[in-house]
């Protein structure tokens, strides 16, 4: 008889759905509107729950659940989980694998992707020599991920395919507040009045979302 499971293994598994045709043969046309959440929903003032208690799938998990496993989840979690959530939304591809990686292998594209992470965590890493040598140097012959700046360029920017493509300055904007969102520690992230007040939404988002709202009209 199978063992039950643990409280932070989710008891129903749901096959992912497909549309019948690859992410990158979609035009904006055929934009439609997309829920998501990340596998789990609590009030952190009202309900304490560790990191290592997180259902949130690994490609959406921000890094304090690992290295700082009995510490609070808070709303600066679902900050980084937020940047994930809109990299998809607005990309081809996610900014993190959504396939099955190891917690070490995620840990590796964090640092591929943003730069070093913090010395107290780097130091309590016991595989980082799988992935890289002791100057943060991905070891040869492994896959490395693209930094921020390709990864938007190679998995957002749909210049390239031509199905439209983000101006310089929105550019700018956009990647100002991954960093920012996407930041190792969770009091380093801007709080969700800050994410609604940074250039990308006021400039480009909320003029976009209010020009589809008079086209209903």
């Amino acid at each position: 008889m199978a063992n039950p499971l643990p409280p932070n293994i989710p008891p129903k598994a749901v096959l992912p759905l497909y549309l019948g045709k690859k992410a990158q043969e979609f035009t904006l046309a055929d934009v439609r509107v997309l829920l998501s959440d990340f596998g789990e929903a609590f009030a952190p003032g009202t309900d304490i729950r560790p990191g290592k208690a997180s259902n949130i799938p690994l490609a959406f998990q921000p890094p304090e659940v690992r290295f700082e496993p009995d510490a609070p989840l808070t709303f600066s979690s679902d900050i980084w989980s937020l940047a994930t959530a809109i990299w998809e939304i607005i990309g081809i591809k996610a900014i993190f694998s959504t396939d099955w990686v190891t917690e070490d292998e995620m840990t590796a594209q964090h640092i591929d992707e943003l730069g070093p992470m913090p010395l107290s965590w780097w130091d309590r890493w016991e595989k980082r020599g799988e992935f890289f040598d002791e100057n943060v140097r991905p070891i040869e012959g492994r896959e490395v991920w693209p930094p921020l700046d390709q990864a938007f360029e190679d998995f957002v920017s749909r210049r390239k395919r031509g199905m439209g493509e983000f101006g310089k300055e929105e550019t700018i904007a956009l990647l100002h507040l991954m960093r920012r969102m996407l930041a190792y520690l969770p009091e380093d992230r801007p709080t969700v009045e800050e994410v609604l007040k940074s250039e990308w939404i006021v400039k480009w988002v909320m003029p976009d979302f209010e020009r589809s709202l008079q086209a209903q009209q």
